[in-house]
């Protein structure tokens, strides 16, 4: 049986060993390829790089233009933001020179109003220094009166 065995494998060595060298002859060998094939070869592959080239080269264009819109619209966008940034500035100095405007008018004409009143401009006071030196005038002749300008501590 161990002879068996050991025949059978032995047939299967000889039988590799005689018929996979034959085995291998079997596969084609490529024809040889003339120099009008391969300059052949190469214009198409020459051609599809030309078209590949231009296709590189109008998407570049494309995200180009793309690029360009979207540097344009931001521009628009900041100028449109600056712009209502100063007319903001301006409405504000607008408004503080309209609402401060009356304000000023009101307190020159009061100040106007005093001066005449008060007439602080005269040679010997004003008007109120004048009433009531003339007040302690007659407080002198007046005991009375005196008194309640004391009680005012205005003598």
């Amino acid at each position: 049986m161990k002879s068996n065995l050991l025949n059978c494998v032995m047939i299967v060595f000889i039988f590799l060993h005689l018929f996979l060298p034959v085995s291998l002859w079997a596969a084609d060998i490529a024809p040889r390829i003339s120099d009008r094939e391969i300059i052949e070869k190469l214009v198409v592959l020459e051609e599809g790089q030309k078209a590949f080239r231009s296709e590189i080269k109008s998407g570049q264009e494309a995200l180009n233009k793309r690029l360009d819109d979207s540097n344009n619209t931001m521009l628009i966008l900041f100028g449109s933001l600056i712009t209502l940034i100063v007319a903001l500035f301006g409405y504000i100095a607008w408004d503080r020179r309209t609402m401060v405007k009356p304000v000023i008018e009101q307190v020159n004409r009061l100040e106007r109003k005093v001066m005449a009143d008060l007439d602080l401009e005269h040679s010997d006071g004003s008007l109120l220094r004048r009433q009531l030196e003339a007040l302690r005038q007659y407080a002198g002749k007046n005991p009375e009166f005196a008194e309640i300008l004391r009680g005012l501590a205005l003598l």
